[in-house]
């Protein structure tokens, strides 16, 4: 299979994650910033499997981690990767949809170092809550 160009990439990666952040699940058209093509493993290349959409205030918070601590356990752990896991199974939507709780270590560790739920972003949500735009339906 011939190598896809870096256009039809980004719009490979823009479609499977419903123009949405694959980590916080902001949508581009509720919140109006451009979607980020994130490397989920810094080193790991430019190849789909690397690649999720993220919204800028997580793909600038997790930088270049891939691993980070989760507060209750004190144990270092991998930060969620959207290529090999489901995000229902590490995080849930709590205070009507304008937060994001972590319910695995993973989760708990992706939360804090992706600044999830710092008020800027809450304060959004629960305005996007309110119009009926979030959190996005069958995105997860």
């Amino acid at each position: 299979m011939a190598d896809l160009s870096w256009a039809e990439t980004s719009r490979l990666v823009f479609q499977r994650a419903k123009n949405c952040c694959e980590y916080c699940q902001t949508c581009q058209q509720v919140c109006g910033q451009a979607m980020h093509i994130e490397h989920i493993n810094p080193a790991g290349g430019d190849g789909l499997d690397n690649l999720c959409l993220a919204c800028p205030s997580c793909n600038l918070s997790k930088a270049t981690a891939t691993f980070a601590i989760d507060q209750l356990t004190m144990i270092t752990v991998a930060l969620f990767n959207p290529r090999q896991q489901d995000w229902q199974d590490h995080f849930e939507w709590f205070d009507s949809g304008a937060r994001i709780a972590g319910k695995t270590p993973t989760g708990r560790a992706t939360v804090e170092r992706l600044k999830m739920n710092i008020e800027r972003i809450v304060t959004a949500r629960k305005i996007w809550v309110k119009a009926g735009e979030h959190p996005p339906a069958n995105n997860s």
